[in-house]
């Protein structure tokens, strides 16, 4: 799991994406950019395999606007920050879930205020307490207590809001009230693969592929999953085929 928190800034100046990398390294060092971008569909091709912590967006961009971007995704985990030099956007950019809406030229105390707020937010939306618990153990709250499971033994993961459900090997599930954002990262290093904005799978209970736009999962429950066509390519990837 890293530890580092990751960010992205997507700008179609390079002066613009300079400027804040260097705000970045004077003020926040323990923070990576992990990825900058100049473009709607560069930015596009990044986001649909990463999740960074924090996004700095201009609007303008030399082939649509950072709203164009967003309205690609169903859900953006990212805190973000826009940094443009218009004003008439900051409506549009909280109802896109903005941390903050900053002016260019960039005020440095306004960009330290914001940067701090996003990552007070990071730090709220983890969770109280790790749900690793140990030997490949994950434990999972539940309106009775708590239950420890054994990560080999979960078939599948669904997500609806802001509950995720775990459906077991034998023939139990467990519903959780925690997003399955919050249990992605643990469980992908132990051989999941988020098939589609719902569904999180273990690759090791993985029964059959059926071909499709973006095709079908059969599992070991016998549960039949579609697959996102964005996350074809790099599922068949994952398990070593290709169409």
């Amino acid at each position: 799991m890293r530890n580092k928190i990751q960010a992205c800034i997507i700008d179609d100046e390079q002066y613009g994406r300079d400027y804040i990398s260097l705000l970045m390294q004077n003020e926040f060092p323990e923070i990576n950019i992990h990825f900058q971008a100049s473009s709607v569909e560069e930015a596009y091709l990044y986001l649909i395999k990463n999740s960074p912590d924090i996004l700095f967006l201009d609007v303008q961009l030399g082939d649509g606007t950072t709203f164009d971007l967003l309205s690609k995704f169903k859900e953006i985990h990212s805190q973000i920050i826009f940094i443009t030099a218009y004003e008439n956007f900051a409506i549009q950019a909280i109802k896109n879930g903005a941390t903050d809406y900053l002016l260019k030229p960039i005020n440095k105390v306004d960009f330290i205020i914001a940067v701090n707020k996003a990552l007070d937010n990071i730090k709220k939306r983890q969770p109280s307490n790790t749900p690793l618990f140990k030997d490949n153990k994950i434990l999972l709250s539940t309106l009775q207590g708590f239950k420890i499971v054994d990560i080999s033994y979960i078939i599948r993961c669904e997500a609806d809001s802001s509950y995720t459900t775990f459906y077991l090997t034998n023939k139990t599930k467990i519903m959780v009230s925690k997003t399955l954002h919050e249990f992605e990262p643990i469980l992908l290093e132990n051989n999941f693969f988020r098939i589609h904005h719902k569904h999180l799978i273990n690759v090791d209970h993985l029964q059959e592929y059926i071909k499709g736009r973006g095709g079908q999962v059969v599992m070991s429950d016998e549960s039949v999953l579609d697959v996102s066509y964005r996350k074809k390519n790099d599922f068949l990837s994952k398990i070593g085929k290709t169409e």
